[in-house]
């Protein structure tokens, strides 16, 4: 578990990966009070054009980095695309 908080972490790679964008704001991986083994992390982007442009920017990296990752994950949902009002 603790490669799995590093590596999602507001320093991790997912973040460091994130950074090379002009776009990101910031990550916060948020624990499960109720089930240590469950997380949710919040990617901050000024706007869903810029994580858009990210993903066009750096779909290799992504999805290099995704692969790498996925034995450290039992499952990821997206839960939603927030904006404020």
């Amino acid at each position: 578990m603790t490669e799995f908080k590093e590596t999602y972490s507001p320093t991790g790679a997912w973040a460091k990966l994130f950074q090379k964008s002009e776009g990101y704001v910031g990550t916060e991986l948020l624990s499960d009070e109720e089930n240590p083994h469950r997380f949710m992390t919040i990617d901050r982007w000024t706007s869903s054009q810029a994580y858009a442009s990210f993903l066009a920017e750096c779909k290799d990296e992504y999805a290099k980095l995704d692969a790498e990752c996925e034995e450290l994950t039992e499952g990821e949902v997206l839960v939603g695309r927030w904006e404020r009002p």
